[in-house]
């Protein structure tokens, strides 16, 4: 691939001679064209097949998702709490949720035995020990959920009496209560997101279930959840994450199929309006579905959680007949590659155990791997319901479609908008299918305590190509300037955008915004700084994604630094002026405009640039000095990829 190398400003530019270990080289004259370099036979993370790609989804999780949870099972009889997980002890790691995990992740072994299995009157009283084991322990909002949710299933299935003592089972009777976490009579959340009524409402409902109390609880909780969903996701149907910040991400789609879930499961047949909204919540998920088994790509939470979300979302559209048949047989080939990569990727048979925290991964916080005993119990339950459901919705046991690539291509649009919010600001997700690789878009304020890192900036997230880094504070602002103000104030364009516009020409389209206030970091939430302006226009087309930002200062403006950096799955690189060429990666190459200087060093495994799935390998870092703004300032960066 060739390229012509854009200009860097008036500024003679000044080349740093990275490491040897990245085998970059500088070069101080300015050739007209920069050669890109031939990328490696390397498998593109969007070019990955799992291994069991043309299994039935039931067979996948029969034949591995319950082999995994057995073996959990035998441990947990034989070590008890003092289980260690690799090198980690569980139940002294303070998982708040984890006997409810517990509970429905060796419920579904029961479950899931045959009625003459010999060995299933042992495992009902291992089950009954382990439940006398958990039942003192702390276990909080979707730990209550995941246990009682285990209960009514047991206790349909003519087990409950077998797997749980009468002592044990009085104790659940009064701690399993949506009532720990919400006010009586004020109904009112404590200190919980508002989308936890979402919990409290299938507690009440599965209490009901139990024959522990009537519906009257239950009724007022499901209004109080719609009522919210309703108030935070406005004319368009997706839930804010916060009160009114527009922090929109994986959950915002996610929740209203949860809600249909949450009717199901508890007998009630989801609204009109409900399948409504989740047709809208399956449309996106159609339109990023992949062969790779990717999921979600922006926000937190993600890994794994991110490739179940979508899996959720497809099974109850199905099993509602929110899809059609044809989309039906498609959505159900996607889910089933992405049950194929939990078991090859995200599973490590080496450790008995899913990895989240190993090979260049990193997660949020509350995911860390003190919780790992928890976290393989809720993806394996996420695997079975979705699985169950789709199960229900005729898709047993189905050898899934082997064009999935042809019928997306065909299918779905190549590029598609769903705006979040519009008023003061905008808010809203573009989407970009380019062959195999899924470009998204999402262009929202991530609000209190996520404004500031980088999976919540407008970028194009895609596998391979930009990630963002989970809890990643500011301190290296992914592909975003950042302004150093001569107060020492650091600003980036990340949380105050207005007038989202999208146009089409050909096959190349543009996404463009404004922000009047710039996002002043160091605080929880974004905070408003007026002293620069911004219009940001994004250029997608095929194996190209650029971005244009014009700066504008508010009168004289004196800025002690820009520094702009990108952090890359690709690796080798070379660099001459402001372009950097990749030998080895999806991006063959990456050029920026209008900064002084640009340098280029490996990461050496530097836990600032590792991404859910793995670790960028090289960081390019293009800045100025100080510089008094009375003219606007653009800056431009180019991404090419294969």
């Amino acid at each position: 691939m060739t390229s012509t190398r854009f200009r860097l400003s008036a500024i003679a530019l000044a080349i740093l001679t990275a490491t040897a270990t990245a085998t970059a080289t500088a070069t101080a004259t300015g050739g007209a064209v920069a050669q890109t370099a031939a990328v490696s036979a390397v498998t593109s993370p969007a070019s990955y097949v799992p291994p069991l790609a043309t299994a039935p989804m039931n067979r996948i999780v029969q034949d591995n998702a319950y082999k995994q949870l057995d073996y959990f099972f035998k441990k947990l009889v034989a070590e008890k709490e003092a289980v260690i997980i690799d090198g980690y002890a569980p139940f002294k790691s303070g998982d708040k949720f984890l006997p409810g995990k517990v509970a429905a992740g060796l419920g579904h072994v029961l479950l899931n035995s045959a009625k003459d299995d010999p060995s299933l009157p042992q495992r009902l009283r291992d089950y009954r020990d382990i439940a006398d084991m958990t039942v003192g322990m702390d276990n909080h909002t979707w730990g209550i959920y995941y246990y009682i949710g285990t209960l009514v299933k047991l206790k349909e299935a003519g087990l409950l009496e077998q797997a749980v003592s009468p002592a044990t089972l009085e104790k659940l009777r009064k701690q399993l209560d949506w009532r720990t976490f919400v006010t009586v009579p004020q109904y009112e959340l404590i200190n919980l997101p508002t989308n936890y009524y979402g919990v409290a409402f299938s507690i009440a409902r599965l209490r009901m279930l139990m024959g522990w109390e009537d519906d009257s609880g239950a009724k007022i909780l499901l209004d109080r959840m719609l009522t919210h969903y309703k108030k935070y996701s406005g004319k368009f149907g997706f839930s804010d994450e916060t009160d009114g910040e527009g922090r929109f991400d994986r959950y915002s789609i996610l929740l209203i199929a949860e809600i249909c879930e949450r009717f199901l499961e508890t007998g009630l047949e989801p609204t009109p309006e409900l399948k409504g909204l989740l047709r809208k919540a399956a449309d996106i998920a159609l339109n990023v579905g992949n062969t790779a088994g990717d999921g979600f790509s922006f926000g937190r939470s993600l890994g794994p959680y991110g490739e179940t979300a979508l899996v959720e979302i497809l099974s109850v559209s199905a099993f509602l007949d929110v899809l059609t048949p044809e989309e039906k047989q498609y959505a159900y080939a996607f889910s089933s590659r992405v049950a194929a990569r939990y078991m090859d990727f995200w599973y490590d048979p080496g450790m008995n155990s899913l990895d989240m925290w190993g090979k260049g991964r990193r997660t949020d916080a509350y995911r860390g791997k003190h919780r790992i005993l928890g976290e393989n119990f809720s993806l394996l339950h996420q695997l079975i319901y979705t699985n169950d459901t789709w199960n229900k919705a005729g898709m047993k046991d189905v050898a899934p479609k082997a064009d999935l690539q042809a019928w997306l291509d065909k299918n779905r649009p190549q590029f598609s908008t769903t705006t979040f919010a519009q008023g003061e600001y905008d808010r809203a997700l573009t989407i970009f299918r380019d062959g195999k690789h899924i470009v998204s878009l999402n262009i929202i304020n991530g609000g209190s305590s996520q404004h500031d890192n980088s999976p919540y900036y407008p970028l194009p997230f895609a596998p391979g190509i930009v990630s963002g880094v989970a809890d990643s504070g500011g301190t290296h602002a992914q592909l975003l300037p950042k302004f150093t103000m001569a107060d020492g104030a650091q600003l980036i364009g990340a949380a105050w955008i207005k007038d989202i516009k999208t146009r089409q020409d050909g096959q190349r389209y543009t996404v463009s915004y404004r922000q009047d206030e710039l996002d002043r970091l160091g605080k929880k939430g974004p905070v408003k700084d007026n002293r620069i302006k911004l219009q940001t226009t994004y250029t997608l087309e095929h194996g190209q994604l650029t971005r244009n930002d014009v700066y504008t200062p508010v009168g004289t403006q004196e800025v002690d630094k820009v520094v702009l950096e990108f952090a890359s799955f690709s690796e080798q690189p070379t660099i001459k002026g402001g372009t950097v060429t990749f030998a080895k990666g999806d991006v063959g190459e990456y050029s920026v405009a209008g900064l002084q200087k640009c340098e280029v060093a490996p990461t050496n495994g530097s836990k600032d640039f590792m991404a859910p799935y793995g670790a960028m390998k090289s960081l390019v870092t293009c800045s100025t000095g100080k510089l008094t703004m009375k003219e606007p300032l653009t800056i431009k960066w180019t991404i090419k990829y294969q």
